[in-house]
């Protein structure tokens, strides 16, 4: 009874809404002895890492520039786009770091063309390489990445590579004791010899990051695995988008890469080789959001909450895991229902089923706001993206569901850019070509079971 009590104080003081509140509660009450191990191995989501303290720690001079950076991109911001400086407003509150000018994004659709890009940088590395992913299989792909970095750790590069410890678990012989025995420095975030007897049993570190002589950036959806390369004709193909960055944003990714190592392994990681100074190459305004169940919680789902009141004509939305919770839903169909356009496209056959059922629990709350659904067929499509009004471009690791949204290290990245706006409003106007809409009618009229499978599902979905 102790433990009950104990438990029960736990979860009224800590920081939740009040359906989860309630859940946990019941649960421990009714089914002490299941409901205690549960909570206690799931429920506590929240782990304290004071980011800002591990950041590089800069001159007056730097703060100086910081400060500088900041006025110059909003002044961009209000010349070029003036009804997005509230958004750019909250940007700098939800992250407390600057909104950059000058940069260079593109957009490598799949592993094809990814791949390539990431391996010519990482071969012409001159000073160092950063490498975080979720997975890191060891095949086709993989064993291309191993060689790339076995031969820049060779010729004396500075290699620090980050592999989260559920993820390193979908290949055998596992990446980083294959990397350890080539000599390259490599950690396991939050590895556990009893992954049960861990704290941190349900957090993962989703972020996909590789900064080559802290200038040259790659981020997105893309994992490290063979079925990425659809050119290979793999068994069990998946189409995703990644992102190409230069100039100054590629010190947001460079920084929430630093963070996660020196969490990891105690080792900084400072100076011109990790940290160079960066000019301007481009023309698109852009910032780093990192997101997770820390100090940075919750930014990446405010961030879009504040996009979907922006928005004035169209939202698109690209997402492979689609749960948004009770807020974000309300969003959209508060969006859709002012006149907004907006369409979701998801995969119409989902490599993790309970998540489709969930999804499709949904669906018919967010058919009636409005918004317009639609499914792709095959091959799957792990792409995650949001596009408002042919401007505003959100992209990264990021998924529309809670275990992305509350319990994951995510990363994304907004870029105000009309050109690279427009080309990726071309892609997603490719992909709903070749889709189907969904019809709410159809929805209505599946069957009883069907409907208390999805629904049974959807009870799931904060930990799916």
């Amino acid at each position: 009874m102790l433990a009950v009590i104990l438990t029960t104080a736990h979860i009224l003081l800590s920081d939740r809404d009040v359906a989860s509140t309630v859940g946990w509660t019941g649960l421990v009450w009714l089914a002490p002895l299941i409901g205690l191990l549960i909570y206690w191995v799931f429920g506590v989501n929240r782990i304290q890492r004071k980011a800002h303290r591990l950041r590089p720690q800069g001159s007056a001079q730097s703060e100086s520039a910081r400060i500088a950076a900041e006025d110059r991109a909003h002044h961009l911001l209000e010349q070029r786009y003036p009804h997005w400086v509230a958004l750019g407003h909250l940007g700098d509150a939800l992250t407390q770091s600057v909104l950059e000018s000058g940069n260079r994004v593109r957009a490598l659709i799949n592993g094809d063309q990814a791949y390539p890009e990431m391996l010519r940088a990482i071969d012409g590395a001159h000073h160092s390489i950063a490498l975080s992913t979720y997975i890191f299989d060891i095949d086709a792909a993989g064993r291309q990445f191993v060689a790339a970095l076995e031969r820049a750790h060779r010729r004396g590069i500075k290699v620090r590579v980050l592999i989260d410890a559920v993820g390193q678990r979908y290949s055998r012989p596992r990446a980083p004791r294959l990397l350890a025995r080539l000599g390259v420095p490599v950690a396991v975030f939050l590895e556990s010899l009893l992954p049960i007897r861990s704290q941190y049993l349900n957090l993962r570190n989703h972020r996909k990051i590789l900064v080559v002589d802290g200038r040259v950036g790659f981020t997105g959806g893309l994992n490290i695995r063979g079925g990425c390369l659809l050119a290979n004709r793999p068994r069990n193909p998946v189409q995703d988008l990644h992102f190409h960055l230069e100039g100054p944003v590629v010190r947001g990714l460079m920084s929430a890469f630093e963070v996660d190592w020196h969490f990891t392994t105690g080792e900084r990681l400072s100076g011109n080789a990790w940290f160079p100074p960066l000019m301007p190459l481009g023309d698109s305004l852009a910032r780093c959001l990192p997101d997770g169940p820390d100090e940075d919680f919750d930014v990446i789902r405010r961030m879009m909450l504040g996009a979907l009141a922006q928005a004035r004509q169209r939202v698109c939305i690209i997402s492979p895991y689609f749960l948004p919770d009770q807020v974000l839903l309300t969003a959209l169909n508060v969006t859709a229902l002012r006149g907004v356009d907006v369409r979701i496209l998801l995969p119409e056959r989902n490599n993790l089923r309970f998540v489709e059922w969930a999804a499709q629990a949904q669906t018919r709350q967010i058919l009636a706001g409005g918004s317009r659904m639609f499914l792709s067929p095959p091959p799957f499509d792990h792409t995650k993206l949001m596009l408002v009004d042919d401007l505003w471009c959100f992209f990264g690791s990021s998924n529309w569901d809670p275990r992305s949204l509350r319990l994951n290290f995510e990363l994304n990245v907004e870029v105000y850019d009309r050109p690279l706006a427009r080309h990726l409003q071309l892609l997603f106007d490719a992909k709903l070509q070749a889709a189907t809409e969904i019809n709410a009618q159809q929805m209505r009229t599946r069957s009883v079971p069907i409907k208390l499978r999805d629904g049974a599902a959807r009870l799931l979905s904060p930990y799916l």
